[in-house]
């Protein structure tokens, strides 16, 4: 499966996946696409903004094919689970 596969098919799942997995599969997408995180982080009072901004830092260093591969691996999971609708 490709990247751009995995992307398209995990808006496809019948259940959405929780707050975390949600959050890792914005991190590893951003750390695939962008490379390392390079942006301000948010005021306080951002808490969903705030949130995203941690878990892509947290991919730091990560190099973007290793992030995709990582994506590609953690969506066939989710579909595992969840399934595709």
């Amino acid at each position: 499966m490709s990247f751009e596969a995995a992307a398209a098919q995990v808006k496809n799942l019948k259940t959405s996946p929780s707050n975390d997995e949600l959050l890792q599969l914005y991190a590893l997408f951003k750390q695939g696409t962008v490379g390392d995180n390079n942006t301000p982080k948010p005021g306080m009072l951002d808490l969903k903004g705030k949130a995203k901004w941690s878990a892509w830092d947290g991919k730091k260093g990560t190099s973007q094919d290793q992030a995709k591969e990582e994506y590609i691996a953690l969506v066939k999971s989710l579909v595992e689970k969840y399934g595709l609708a």
